[in-house]
């Protein structure tokens, strides 16, 4: 869930698959260090729970997600709401796989948000044929600049065009695709 990049070794471009009926769950604090892995979650991303538990959310980025896609992850969950996006993970191994991700704040008993929960099932296939081509797009852009945030801006501006273009707020956007 953060945006700094995965601790995985060398990226193997091997896509590692998990059943549809399979859940992959984990919780972390405010700041995204993981409090909480599932089962599903160890077997596909190879790691075991020790490894794990206060490691960074972002031990599992790939380098393939864009910046801008976490961007708008965390800026929708700091502000208390839920938020569905397609994720590229990396193994621990350095393979990848897809996920449809869930991911919601957790509110204390005086409303503050006290961590997040992600729960991620399988990807829809067609819907992956539309989210490749723009993350890709997405990062080139944030790699065209020398200034990494410019890039991230820039990124992020050509995103919300593209919603704007289709008339969709993210979630909007996101649901979209699996109706494709």
């Amino acid at each position: 869930m953060s945006s700094s990049a995965s601790t995985a070794g060398t990226i193997s471009g091997r896509e590692v698959t998990f059943s549809d009926d399979e859940i992959i769950v984990s919780k972390t604090d405010p700041k995204g260090r993981i409090t909480y892995v599932n089962r599903v979650f160890l077997k596909v991303a190879g790691y075991t729970e020790q490894e794990l538990l206060g490691q960074p959310h972002s031990i599992i980025r790939h380098p393939d997600m864009p910046r801008t896609v976490f961007k708008v992850l965390w800026d929708t969950i700091a502000a208390g709401e839920e938020v569905f996006a397609y994720v590229k993970n990396a193994t621990k191994s350095g393979d990848y796989y897809w996920v449809f991700a869930h991911v919601t704040p957790t509110f204390g008993p005086d409303g503050s948000i006290v961590g997040y929960h992600s729960s991620r099932r399988t990807a829809d296939r067609s819907a992956l044929d539309v989210v490749e081509p723009l993350y890709r797009e997405l990062l080139e852009i944030e790699r065209a600049p020398s200034n990494r945030k410019d890039g991230l801006e820039a990124a992020t501006a050509h995103l919300l065009r593209t919603l704007g273009d289709r008339g969709a707020e993210y979630d909007e956007f996101v649901f979209s695709l699996a109706a494709a």
